[in-house]
């Protein structure tokens, strides 16, 4: 455990000195990603969310592909399309985009429904099935989506579907004063990309998500989380109560974040620490609109730790 700690603070580093002020936010994309889910980032235009996606490929040493999501962009842009080769007299698949161990969805909530639909499969059976044959993704598979909010021009609401495809919703966020400033006389952060090397192999970054699993979960800790979606479906404040596949995505969400805080088990604080990136998506007010955050808070607040 101490040996893993020390190689994901040292991405953490390494990704922090093109990603500035973003340490948490880093960290559970990198939580995200040992728990073998999926990230869909929520902001404005211009705060880093592509440059983080570049960042973390580089400092893992993933295969990259981006996707960028447009009004007109087909099914078939994403998973790939068979065409006639003359000289075999036959059709031969070019793969599409998505055959990467990390795909950037770039704009995804700007491409029509039946486009978004194309990464469903591909997210939860990490596969595509094309022409009645089932082609396997690479391993690692991951997506990290980037979404602009709903009220700008030309965006299309992802389904509960897709968005439930996501393990966890996050945001950036504006810099504050003095990491806006350092970005304002600092280097152009594209161009310190190349520079990174990386960090841990294709294997290590496999090793380490299969340790999640291995990480002690007590009683008291599935007691409290029982807790959490019991409250969530009772409570009159929330419409939909978080279902058992919330409560999967959180365990391991929370397992992750203790594996990289060094620890062999899962306490209260690393669920709460998860708790607001996993169901902030999966979490409807009664009465909107209501800020997803203080829905959150009043949940954690609410529900007792054993």
């Amino acid at each position: 455990m101490p040996s893993i700690k020390k190689t994901l603070d040292n991405l953490v580093t390494q990704m922090s000195q093109v990603i500035l002020g973003k340490e948490l936010q880093i960290r559970l994309v990198l939580t995200c990603l040992l728990a073998r889910g999926h990230v869909l980032i929520e902001d404005v235009p211009g705060v880093g969310k592509t440059t983080l996606a570049h960042v973390l490929a580089r400092v893992l040493g993933l295969s990259f592909q981006r996707i960028q999501f447009t009004s007109d962009l087909l099914p078939a842009d994403i998973i790939g399309v068979s065409i006639y080769d003359k000289e075999v007299g036959q059709f031969k698949f070019h793969v599409g985009p998505i055959f990467a161990q990390m795909v950037l969805a770039d704009e995804i909530n700007r491409a029509t429904p039946k486009t978004q639909s194309a990464l469903l499969e591909a997210m939860e059976e990490h596969q595509v099935t094309v022409e009645g044959e089932t082609r396997p993704l690479p391993t690692p598979f991951f997506v990290l989506a980037t979404q602009n909010p709903l009220h700008q021009i030309g965006t299309f609401p992802l389904p509960e579907s897709q968005l439930d495809r996501f393990m966890m919703r996050l945001k950036l966020g504006y810099p504050d004063h003095s990491t806006e400033r350092s970005l304002l006389q600092g280097r152009e952060r594209r161009e310190m990309i190349p520079e990174l090397e990386a960090i841990v192999t294709t294997g290590e970054l496999c090793q380490m998500q299969a340790e999640v699993r291995q990480v002690h979960v007590a009683e008291a800790l599935i007691d409290y989380l029982q807790a959490i979606l019991e409250f969530s479906r009772q409570s009159p404040r929330y419409r939909i109560g978080l279902s058992p596949r919330a409560g999967l995505t959180v365990l391991h969400c929370a397992q992750a974040w203790a594996l990289m805080q060094g620890r062999d088990h899962v306490m209260p604080e690393d669920v709460q620490t998860v708790l607001p990136g996993v169901i902030g998506h999966r979490l409807t007010a009664q009465a909107e609109p209501q800020n997803t955050q203080d829905l959150i808070n009043k949940l954690i607040a609410e529900v007792a730790i054993p």
